[in-house]
């Protein structure tokens, strides 16, 4: 048979593109992924490597540089690199939901200006919404931004930027209250800014600080960090799409596209996890033969490959759906929580099939083991799927009574 996770119905030019992502993953990603992330090394190489490949501007259209695809193929592109490490997946996720809400919502100077040189790598991507003493209710934003002349001074304290420091340009999600009366609802005065700065750490622009590096449990390699604004100053015709108020909307958006990536970095953890696991089962013996002979190993890994097809089909879905310039939230939530819940679950299993060597980091599995709980948290928890997932249920099936 076919590995698993296969995809119906692409083209020729899809085909090839994923093919060259696997095999670009197999070579030169996957032999060196363990040691960088051992050492917490931003991959640089790798980056160079996807950027040659043109990949960081797989969804950009090609009248601004990129290759015009579709949400489905970036989605199955991130699958093969998260199958070879999901930080990876992450450098480039955040630069597309950035790029994919200028392409959306961006004043057509806006589109000229970044999305050209993000196509071709020369601006990388980050977005900012979640605050400290934030969660998950975005409506619950402290940071603001207040007009002053043709400038807006924002203030500020945003976390857990995914690419925080090697990025040069931010979305960022503050509250704005110029034109919106007192007593508007939170999410109608919010405003997205696009904040240009040099890529580093420190105050990388006036006003406005990289701290550093957050030290994770996992998903290392990749930059994660705080962002502080202190007095920012940023023009005006830097406000996304070039109305206030807007913001919320706009990122909810973004954060559609992240969710599908979510779910198909999921599909690869767990596909990777997956290979780790039968193969070990394979190789290791007790009682006189492998292990993958006894009846309670061909249960475990037949539940493995079965979560593996049907996180990878829900994950298609959701994509399938966003292309087709339908609303895709429910289906969306629905992918995101099943693929990571379903990933923690399968790198679990690969990881009690390894027995002691699991525990051991000279085993891939270990690091597999750290990365696959960012995905639970992630663009939005289990908890958030779920309230999304309901509500868009009760709106599908009301009660007529």
């Amino acid at each position: 048979m076919a590995r698993l996770a296969q995809t119906a119905g692409l083209t020729d030019v899809q085909q090839e593109i994923l093919s060259t992502v696997r095999d670009f993953v197999d070579k030169e990603i996957i032999p060196v992924a363990t040691e960088l992330e051992h050492r917490d090394e931003y991959p640089q190489q790798i980056v160079d490597g996807l950027k040659e490949l043109g990949l960081f501007g797989l969804m950009i259209p090609e009248e601004y540089g990129g290759l015009g695809e579709s949400l489905l193929t970036y989605a199955l592109c991130v699958e093969e690199i998260a199958r070879g490490w999901m930080s990876v997946s992450g450098i480039i996720n955040t630069h597309f939901i950035v790029a994919y809400m200028l392409k959306q919502h961006g004043t057509q100077e806006q589109k000229e200006h970044f999305l050209p040189r993000m196509a071709a790598s020369d601006v990388r991507g980050a977005f900012s919404m979640s605050e400290p003493g934030l969660g998950s209710d975005v409506s619950a934003i402290t940071s603001k931004a207040v007009k002053d002349g043709e400038e807006y001074v924002l203030n500020g304290q945003k976390m857990w930027l995914t690419n925080g420091g090697t990025s040069s340009l931010v979305a960022v999600l503050v509250r704005s209250d110029e034109g919106h009366p007192e007593g508007t609802a939170p999410h109608k005065s919010m405003t997205t800014f696009l904040v240009e700065k040099e890529p580093g750490f420190g105050e990388v622009r006036p006003g406005l600080t990289i701290p550093g590096k957050i030290d994770k449990m996992g998903y290392k390699g990749v930059d994660t960090t705080e962002l502080i604004m202190d007095g920012l100053r940023v023009p005006a015709d830097r406000v996304l799409g070039g109305v206030t108020g807007r913001g919320f909307y706009q990122m909810m958006d973004g954060v559609e596209v992240g969710r599908v990536n979510v779910a198909a970095r999921g599909c690869g953890v767990a596909q990777r996890a997956f290979e780790l696991g039968v193969r070990y089962a394979q190789q290791r013996h007790t009682f006189g033969k492998p292990i993958a002979q006894h009846q309670a190993i061909q249960f475990k890994l037949a539940e493995m490959a079965t979560k593996v097809e049907a996180a990878h089909a829900m994950m298609v879905n959701a994509a399938r759906k966003k292309d087709s310039g339908e609303r895709n939230d429910l289906e969306a939530g629905m992918a995101k929580y099943l693929a990571s819940e379903y990933c923690k679950e399968v790198v679990e299993d690969a990881f009690r099939i390894h027995g002691g060597y699991g525990f051991s980091k000279e085993y891939e599995i270990e690091r597999l083991y750290r990365e696959a709980p960012m995905l639970l948290i992630g663009e939005g928890t289990a908890e958030i799927q779920k309230m999304i997932i309901g509500r868009r249920l009760l709106e599908e099936y009301r009660f007529q009574g």
